[in-house]
């Protein structure tokens, strides 16, 4: 339950800062229907709306401006974490002769 929230920040910080569902849907490699649907139940449960959506734009509105101030430093550092975590494993793999998969 919670992986999924954390997930559903993350969407909505990669579509507010992208602008567009379509580009944040590439970075993420994830699609367009799945990041509308993750945004859409994070709106749901918080009982706000995060962004305003057009055929040609979308921007957050201030409460989505808010939760962005608050998220982007969080998830900046959460960033920093896993490739820290990452060039650690590799090197505890490389030690061991163990080859990565994936």
């Amino acid at each position: 339950m919670l992986n999924d929230e954390l997930s559903d920040l993350a969407n909505f910080a990669a579509v507010a800062d992208a602008r567009s569902f379509t580009r944040a849907a590439a970075k993420l490699r994830k699609s367009q229907s799945a990041l509308s649907q993750s945004v859409r139940g994070l709106d749901e449960r918080l009982k706000l709306r995060l962004l305003t959506r057009t055929t040609r734009s979308v921007m957050p509105t201030p409460a989505g401006e808010q939760l962005l101030s608050t998220l982007r430093p969080a998830l900046g550092e959460t960033s920093c974490d896993l490739e820290i975590l990452r060039i650690f494993l590799e090197e505890t793999y490389r030690r061991q002769g163990i080859r990565e998969t994936g």
